[in-house]
């Protein structure tokens, strides 16, 4: 049996690629009640070429989630005031939107303005995924790219992880193998 060679920055540097596609442009309707939530059909990426940001303004993260190499692509962006909208949470082609509770959004403001978080990210850790068909999960913020897989013996940054967790948490993604 022949194992294919897979480079190791790919995956989050695909995420990265995403990630400055929706980061770009706004994402949100400001004509919106503030606790709804609204699903659409959609699709992530367009065919234009936009430069690849590896950080969001302050107050802001992306998360990009892809369960293998070949899984669908997750993406979920937060705005400063807990706005978020989540392309293709569940892999099944459908954009949800809506706003954070106000204690969520205070916790997630708390935690991105934590000075820890730039010892956390890819390059501060000089960070490289080690696993195969695992959950990798990429937050891009302020502070720079923070890359995790859901992998046995990988340890799991503290204030990033749990910026990972609230937000999966808090929304309706959810990824499904």
């Amino acid at each position: 049996m022949q194992h294919r060679a897979r480079p190791r920055l790919l995956g989050p540097l695909l995420a990265v690629a995403l990630a400055s596609a929706l980061t770009g442009c706004s994402l949100f309707d400001g004509d919106k009640p503030s606790n709804s939530v609204e699903q659409t059909t959609g699709t992530a990426g367009g065919g234009s070429q936009l430069e690849i940001p590896t950080t969001v303004a302050a107050g802001q993260v992306s998360l990009l989630q892809r369960l293998g190499e070949d899984g669908p692509m997750r993406t979920l962006s937060v705005e400063r005031d807990g706005a978020w909208q989540c392309v293709d949470c569940a892999g099944d082609g459908v954009t949800s939107r809506g706003t954070l509770a106000p204690e969520l959004t205070e916790r997630l403001q708390v935690l991105l303005a934590n000075p820890a978080l730039a010892d956390e990210t890819d390059q501060a850790r000089r960070y490289r995924t080690t696993c195969i068909d695992a959950l990798t999960s990429s937050l891009i913020t302020s502070a720079g790219l923070i890359t995790s897989q859901d992998c046995p013996g990988e340890e799991l940054t503290p204030v990033a992880g749990e910026i990972l967790l609230l937000l999966t948490q808090a929304t309706p993604a959810e990824v499904k193998g």
